[in-house]
Protein backbone atom coordinates (compact mmCIF):
# COMPACT_ATOMS: atom_id res chain seq x y z
CA UNK A 1 0.00 0.00 0.00
CA UNK A 2 1.15 3.53 -0.73
CA UNK A 3 -0.36 6.78 0.56
CA UNK A 4 1.28 9.98 -0.56
CA UNK A 5 5.01 9.37 -0.66
CA UNK A 6 4.90 6.65 1.98
CA UNK A 7 5.08 2.93 1.35
CA UNK A 8 3.13 1.28 4.13
CA UNK A 9 3.64 -2.16 5.65
CA UNK A 10 2.21 -3.91 8.69
CA UNK A 11 3.38 -6.83 10.79
CA UNK A 12 2.60 -8.62 14.04
CA UNK A 13 5.34 -8.37 16.67
CA UNK A 14 3.78 -10.87 19.09
CA UNK A 15 0.69 -12.06 20.90
CA UNK A 16 -0.65 -11.59 24.41
CA UNK A 17 -3.86 -12.10 26.36
CA UNK A 18 -6.03 -9.93 28.58
CA UNK A 19 -9.07 -10.64 30.68
CA UNK A 20 -12.21 -10.33 28.56
CA UNK A 21 -13.81 -7.97 31.06
CA UNK A 22 -10.85 -5.63 30.68
CA UNK A 23 -10.99 -5.76 26.89
CA UNK A 24 -14.74 -5.32 26.43
CA UNK A 25 -15.87 -3.48 29.56
CA UNK A 26 -19.63 -3.63 30.14
CA UNK A 27 -20.34 -5.90 27.15
CA UNK A 28 -21.59 -9.28 28.50
CA UNK A 29 -19.35 -12.26 27.92
CA UNK A 30 -22.23 -14.04 26.16
CA UNK A 31 -21.89 -11.43 23.39
CA UNK A 32 -18.14 -10.86 23.04
CA UNK A 33 -17.24 -14.53 23.37
CA UNK A 34 -19.01 -15.25 20.08
CA UNK A 35 -16.21 -13.53 18.18
CA UNK A 36 -13.44 -13.55 20.82
CA UNK A 37 -13.58 -16.84 22.74
CA UNK A 38 -11.90 -16.85 26.14
CA UNK A 39 -9.49 -19.40 27.56
CA UNK A 40 -10.00 -21.20 30.88
CA UNK A 41 -8.89 -18.06 32.74
CA UNK A 42 -11.30 -15.76 30.85
CA UNK A 43 -8.49 -14.25 28.79
CA UNK A 44 -8.88 -13.33 25.12
CA UNK A 45 -6.22 -13.35 22.42
CA UNK A 46 -4.74 -10.07 21.20
CA UNK A 47 -1.80 -9.21 19.00
CA UNK A 48 0.58 -6.30 18.70
CA UNK A 49 0.24 -5.09 15.12
CA UNK A 50 2.90 -2.57 14.08
CA UNK A 51 2.63 -0.03 11.28
CA UNK A 52 5.74 0.78 9.22
CA UNK A 53 5.98 3.85 6.97
CA UNK A 54 8.88 4.51 4.57
CA UNK A 55 9.31 7.41 2.14
CA UNK A 56 12.98 6.75 1.38
CA UNK A 57 14.15 9.39 3.85
CA UNK A 58 12.14 8.63 6.96
CA UNK A 59 11.42 5.15 8.22
CA UNK A 60 8.69 5.34 10.83
CA UNK A 61 7.12 2.73 13.07
CA UNK A 62 3.95 3.23 15.09
CA UNK A 63 4.17 1.59 18.54
CA UNK A 64 6.62 -1.10 19.62
CA UNK A 65 4.49 -3.81 21.27
CA UNK A 66 5.13 -5.49 24.62
CA UNK A 67 8.86 -5.97 24.21
CA UNK A 68 10.85 -8.58 26.13
CA UNK A 69 11.55 -6.91 29.48
CA UNK A 70 8.57 -8.14 31.49
CA UNK A 71 9.22 -10.40 34.46
CA UNK A 72 8.51 -14.11 34.22
CA UNK A 73 5.41 -13.60 36.37
CA UNK A 74 4.00 -10.87 34.13
CA UNK A 75 4.81 -12.85 30.99
CA UNK A 76 2.74 -15.69 32.43
CA UNK A 77 -0.13 -13.42 33.48
CA UNK A 78 -0.35 -11.80 30.03
CA UNK A 79 0.63 -14.98 28.12
CA UNK A 80 3.30 -13.09 26.18
CA UNK A 81 3.99 -15.13 23.05
CA UNK A 82 6.90 -14.33 20.75
CA UNK A 83 7.33 -17.87 19.52
CA UNK A 84 6.29 -16.87 15.99
CA UNK A 85 7.00 -13.16 15.81
CA UNK A 86 9.10 -10.49 17.48
CA UNK A 87 9.66 -6.82 16.73
CA UNK A 88 13.26 -6.90 15.50
CA UNK A 89 12.86 -10.21 13.68
CA UNK A 90 9.89 -8.97 11.68
CA UNK A 91 11.66 -5.72 10.83
CA UNK A 92 14.64 -7.75 9.63
CA UNK A 93 12.35 -9.81 7.39
CA UNK A 94 11.22 -6.54 5.78
CA UNK A 95 14.84 -5.49 5.24
CA UNK A 96 15.30 -3.09 8.17
CA UNK A 97 17.73 -2.95 11.07
CA UNK A 98 16.96 -1.06 14.31
CA UNK A 99 19.48 1.58 13.25
CA UNK A 100 17.46 2.28 10.10
CA UNK A 101 14.38 3.57 11.94
CA UNK A 102 14.29 7.37 12.08
CA UNK A 103 11.04 7.96 13.96
CA UNK A 104 8.93 6.04 16.47
CA UNK A 105 5.40 7.27 17.12
CA UNK A 106 4.12 5.96 20.44
CA UNK A 107 0.35 6.26 20.49
CA UNK A 108 0.55 6.02 24.28
CA UNK A 109 2.79 4.54 26.95
CA UNK A 110 0.87 1.50 28.14
CA UNK A 111 3.29 -1.43 28.20
CA UNK A 112 1.64 -3.22 25.28
CA UNK A 113 2.33 -0.20 23.04
CA UNK A 114 5.72 1.00 24.31
CA UNK A 115 7.40 -2.06 25.82
CA UNK A 116 9.61 -2.67 22.80
CA UNK A 117 10.97 0.87 22.88
CA UNK A 118 13.89 -0.06 25.14
CA UNK A 119 15.92 -3.18 25.89
CA UNK A 120 18.62 -4.42 28.24
CA UNK A 121 22.05 -4.68 26.64
CA UNK A 122 24.69 -7.25 27.60
CA UNK A 123 25.66 -5.08 30.58
CA UNK A 124 22.03 -4.97 31.76
CA UNK A 125 21.77 -1.30 30.86
CA UNK A 126 18.53 0.04 29.43
CA UNK A 127 19.01 1.36 25.89
CA UNK A 128 16.78 2.69 23.12
CA UNK A 129 15.83 -0.14 20.78
CA UNK A 130 16.06 2.30 17.86
CA UNK A 131 19.20 4.32 18.62
CA UNK A 132 18.86 6.76 15.70
CA UNK A 133 15.15 7.45 16.11
CA UNK A 134 13.15 10.26 17.65
CA UNK A 135 10.32 8.91 19.80
CA UNK A 136 7.16 11.04 19.67
CA UNK A 137 4.85 11.14 22.71
CA UNK A 138 2.14 13.54 23.79
CA UNK A 139 3.33 15.60 26.77
CA UNK A 140 0.04 14.98 28.61
CA UNK A 141 0.54 11.25 28.18
CA UNK A 142 4.11 11.38 29.47
CA UNK A 143 3.06 13.32 32.56
CA UNK A 144 0.19 10.88 33.13
CA UNK A 145 2.55 7.91 32.75
CA UNK A 146 5.21 9.09 35.19
CA UNK A 147 2.59 9.91 37.84
CA UNK A 148 -0.16 7.37 37.15
CA UNK A 149 -3.23 6.93 39.29
CA UNK A 150 -3.76 3.87 41.45
CA UNK A 151 -6.28 2.72 38.86
CA UNK A 152 -3.92 2.60 35.89
CA UNK A 153 -0.40 2.35 37.30
CA UNK A 154 -0.30 -1.36 36.41
CA UNK A 155 -0.37 -0.38 32.73
CA UNK A 156 2.77 1.78 32.86
CA UNK A 157 6.35 0.58 33.32
CA UNK A 158 8.80 3.45 33.52
CA UNK A 159 11.68 1.44 32.07
CA UNK A 160 9.79 1.54 28.76
CA UNK A 161 9.99 5.31 28.43
CA UNK A 162 11.98 7.15 31.11
CA UNK A 163 15.32 6.08 29.57
CA UNK A 164 14.21 7.65 26.29
CA UNK A 165 13.60 10.97 28.00
CA UNK A 166 16.90 10.76 29.89
CA UNK A 167 18.87 9.98 26.73
CA UNK A 168 17.27 12.76 24.69
CA UNK A 169 15.54 10.39 22.28
CA UNK A 170 12.02 11.46 23.23
CA UNK A 171 10.18 14.42 21.74
CA UNK A 172 7.13 15.64 23.64
CA UNK A 173 4.40 17.19 21.53
CA UNK A 174 1.12 18.91 22.36
CA UNK A 175 -2.37 18.38 20.97
CA UNK A 176 -2.84 17.62 17.28
CA UNK A 177 0.52 17.57 15.54
CA UNK A 178 1.27 17.89 11.84
CA UNK A 179 4.10 15.40 11.39
CA UNK A 180 4.47 16.21 7.69
CA UNK A 181 2.38 16.70 4.57
CA UNK A 182 0.88 13.21 4.79
CA UNK A 183 0.89 12.30 8.49
CA UNK A 184 -1.08 13.89 11.31
CA UNK A 185 -1.05 12.85 14.96
CA UNK A 186 -4.44 13.32 16.61
CA UNK A 187 -4.62 13.67 20.40
CA UNK A 188 -7.42 11.96 22.33
CA UNK A 189 -8.40 11.89 26.00
CA UNK A 190 -10.69 8.92 26.65
CA UNK A 191 -8.53 5.79 26.88
CA UNK A 192 -5.80 7.78 28.61
CA UNK A 193 -4.81 11.42 28.56
CA UNK A 194 -2.82 12.16 25.42
CA UNK A 195 -3.26 8.95 23.49
CA UNK A 196 -2.66 9.62 19.79
CA UNK A 197 -4.14 8.28 16.60
CA UNK A 198 -2.07 8.38 13.41
CA UNK A 199 -3.77 9.61 10.25
CA UNK A 200 -2.02 9.01 6.93
CA UNK A 201 -3.71 10.86 4.09
CA UNK A 202 -3.38 11.89 0.47
CA UNK A 203 -5.92 13.07 -2.11
CA UNK A 204 -7.22 9.53 -2.64
CA UNK A 205 -6.90 7.57 0.60
CA UNK A 206 -6.95 7.84 4.38
CA UNK A 207 -5.59 5.23 6.76
CA UNK A 208 -6.35 5.84 10.45
CA UNK A 209 -4.42 4.01 13.16
CA UNK A 210 -6.95 4.28 16.00
CA UNK A 211 -4.70 2.83 18.73
CA UNK A 212 -6.95 1.68 21.59
CA UNK A 213 -9.98 3.70 20.51
CA UNK A 214 -10.93 0.82 18.16
CA UNK A 215 -8.29 -1.84 18.85
CA UNK A 216 -10.26 -4.76 17.40
CA UNK A 217 -13.12 -5.24 14.99
CA UNK A 218 -15.42 -6.14 17.90
CA UNK A 219 -14.89 -2.62 19.27
CA UNK A 220 -16.98 -1.15 16.46
CA UNK A 221 -19.80 -1.68 18.93
CA UNK A 222 -20.08 1.69 20.65
CA UNK A 223 -20.49 0.33 24.21
CA UNK A 224 -17.42 -1.90 23.76
CA UNK A 225 -14.98 0.26 25.69
CA UNK A 226 -12.13 -1.20 27.70
CA UNK A 227 -12.56 -1.14 31.45
CA UNK A 228 -9.08 0.40 31.75
CA UNK A 229 -10.18 3.54 29.88
CA UNK A 230 -9.68 6.49 32.20
CA UNK A 231 -12.63 8.45 30.80
CA UNK A 232 -15.04 6.01 29.11
CA UNK A 233 -17.68 8.60 28.23
CA UNK A 234 -15.01 10.60 26.42
CA UNK A 235 -13.97 7.39 24.63
CA UNK A 236 -17.58 6.94 23.55
CA UNK A 237 -17.73 10.49 22.18
CA UNK A 238 -14.40 10.12 20.37
CA UNK A 239 -15.37 6.76 18.90
CA UNK A 240 -18.67 8.08 17.53
CA UNK A 241 -16.99 11.17 16.08
CA UNK A 242 -14.14 9.43 14.27
CA UNK A 243 -16.08 6.40 13.10
CA UNK A 244 -18.69 8.74 11.64
CA UNK A 245 -15.93 10.51 9.70
CA UNK A 246 -14.59 7.14 8.58
CA UNK A 247 -18.02 6.23 7.19
CA UNK A 248 -18.59 9.53 5.43
CA UNK A 249 -15.11 9.70 3.87
CA UNK A 250 -14.51 5.96 3.37
CA UNK A 251 -11.40 5.81 5.56
CA UNK A 252 -9.49 2.61 6.25
CA UNK A 253 -9.26 1.75 9.96
CA UNK A 254 -6.10 -0.01 11.18
CA UNK A 255 -6.71 -2.47 14.05
CA UNK A 256 -3.64 -2.71 16.25
CA UNK A 257 -4.77 -5.57 18.52
CA UNK A 258 -7.00 -7.73 16.34
CA UNK A 259 -5.22 -11.07 15.72
CA UNK A 260 -7.46 -11.89 12.75
CA UNK A 261 -8.25 -8.60 10.99
CA UNK A 262 -5.69 -6.03 9.94
CA UNK A 263 -7.73 -3.23 8.44
CA UNK A 264 -11.41 -2.43 7.72
CA UNK A 265 -13.75 0.06 6.16
CA UNK A 266 -16.96 0.74 8.07
CA UNK A 267 -20.57 1.64 7.44
CA UNK A 268 -23.41 2.81 9.68
CA UNK A 269 -26.87 1.31 9.85
CA UNK A 270 -29.65 1.41 12.44
CA UNK A 271 -27.56 3.37 14.97
CA UNK A 272 -24.66 0.91 14.76
CA UNK A 273 -21.29 0.70 13.04
CA UNK A 274 -20.43 -2.42 11.04
CA UNK A 275 -17.56 -3.71 8.94
CA UNK A 276 -18.15 -2.93 5.29
CA UNK A 277 -14.93 -4.43 3.98
CA UNK A 278 -11.88 -6.22 5.39
CA UNK A 279 -8.54 -5.19 3.93
CA UNK A 280 -4.91 -6.14 4.04
CA UNK A 281 -2.03 -3.72 3.77
CA UNK A 282 0.05 -5.01 0.88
Amino acid sequence: MKIGEYKIASFISGYFKLDGGIVFGIIPKALWSRTNPADENNRVQLCNRILLLDNGKRRIIVDTGCGDKLSKKLKEIYVIDNSQYNLIGELNKLGYKPEDITDVILTHLHFDHSGGSTYYNSNQQLCPTFPNAVYYVQEKQYQWAITPTERDKASYFKNDFEPLMNSGHMKLISDNYKFDEFIELIALSGHTRGMMMVKIKDDESVLLHTADLVPMETHLSLPAISSVDSFPLMSLYEKKMFLSSAVMENWMIFLCHDPNTECIRVHFDREMFFTKEKLQIV
